[in-house]
């Protein structure tokens, strides 16, 4: 005679497998929205600035009207 009833170990299976998907899929977002917010002070010189501004607009990387504009608002920056 054949033995129908399914045996503890296969239950046991189909008792941890969702569980442990379900415990996994909820770790995933624990980390997924963190915002980070970097604060401090650069250290290139107000001339290093206008050097790199200028050989962008020599490069044609912005125009005259974007250097202009960013070269004023540069210059009046305190150093």
């Amino acid at each position: 005679m054949i033995n129908s009833e399914v045996p503890v170990r296969t239950k046991m299976w189909i008792i941890l497998v969702p569980i442990s998907v379900l415990a996994l899929a909820s770790l995933e977002s624990c980390g997924g929205h963190t915002n980070v917010k970097v604060q401090g002070t650069t250290t290139i010189s107000k001339g290093q600035e206008l050097s790199d501004l200028q050989r962008a607009l020599e490069l044609g990387a912005i125009s005259q009207s974007e250097y202009d504009s960013l070269r004023a608002k540069l210059m009046r920056r305190p150093d």
